[in-house]
């Protein structure tokens, strides 16, 4: 069973071999029923509603919303305490989360995360809103960072252009640079905090983590998980790494005046191609990641003066 849920309106989607049975108990709890239009019922009470529809979608809004489900809806029909205790459908384990930031953008610095959350601390977490930070605006990224730096034990790695380009021929694989950078944060964190458990938002074939921890000798048991932001912990880290990646593209923008957009769309080739007239080719070492086709295709199209 899952769920979701909005200040307004609560939504799951329940065994249906269960209708009968939330039929009788609504009735019983001086609801009443009506028809409606792709629903089984839509019940009344009091300014609460509550409909099922036929695809097995339950609704529930209104007054009394929250001690409905709580004390209801949760123990008889959902059977998990997901809405009033969210951090119980998570490991509640203390471990360490890692992801990254900035390897898709052309502009601005690779931004490596690790964080440390002990046992326990999960429902923190939910209570800061931390989630996967694909899901948040800048601005409450860098606000939620700052308060899981002040909370909790954590590393960054900052990979600047400069830095980034001198390192990247040595590894000639972004997906190589990335284990590196991993296992960097990885074992200071593991160091510092004593923890030997780690999740990582999988970014390459297991393998490939696997042999550098085990080239390091670093005894960590580590699951590597795809859609890894779906777990609290490494949500954190994305959090992290995104305020990170952020907060460095914004100071690079400022040091050489240009307004530098996230990402690798029209918008930065065109602003590529305006730094490449106006400042030249040797800018894009202190700003960009050199080795992405985005500056080899500006240079083919510029010609050889360039």
């Amino acid at each position: 069973m899952t769920k979701n849920s909005s200040p307004s309106c609560f939504v799951a989607q329940i065994d249906l071999s269960l209708k009968d049975k939330l039929t009788n108990d609504l009735q019983d709890q001086g609801f009443t029923l009506s028809e409606a239009p792709y629903t089984f019922f839509s019940a009344k009470k009091a300014g609460l509603s509550c409909n099922l529809y036929l695809s097995g979608k339950l609704t529930v809004q209104g007054k009394g919303k929250d001690e409905f489900i709580s004390f209801y809806l949760e123990p008889e029909i959902l059977q998990n305490l997901a809405y009033t205790h969210p951090a119980s459908l998570h490991d509640s384990s203390a471990r360490i989360g890692l992801d990254e930031a900035g390897k898709g953008d052309f502009f601005g610095p690779l931004c490596i995360a690790g964080i440390f959350i002990p046992e326990g601390n999960i429902e923190q977490l939910i209570k800061l809103g931390v989630k996967d930070s694909k899901l948040l605006k800048d601005d409450a990224i860098i606000e939620i960072s700052r308060s899981l730096k002040k909370t909790f034990s954590h590393k960054v790695l900052r990979l600047f252009p400069e830095t980034y380009n001198r390192l990247y021929p040595k590894f000639n694989n972004l997906n190589r640079m990335l284990g590196w950078a991993h296992a960097t944060v990885l074992e200071e964190l593991s160091k510092n905090t004593g923890c030997k458990k780690a999740i990582l938002d999988q970014f390459a074939l297991p393998d490939l983590m696997n042999s550098i921890l085990k080239r390091k000798n670093m005894d960590i048991d580590l699951t590597q998980r795809v859609r890894g932001e779906e777990d609290p912990v490494v949500a954190a880290a994305s959090i992290l790494a995104r305020a990170a990646f952020v907060e460095g593209i914004k100071e690079l923008g400022e040091e050489v005046g240009i307004l530098l957009p996230k990402g690798a769309s029209a918008i930065v080739v065109k602003t590529a191609k305006k730094t490449l007239e106006t400042h030249g080719m040797p800018i894009f070492d202190k700003i960009a990641k050199t080795h992405f086709k985005t500056l080899k295709d500006l240079c083919d199209a510029q010609g050889p003066s360039h």
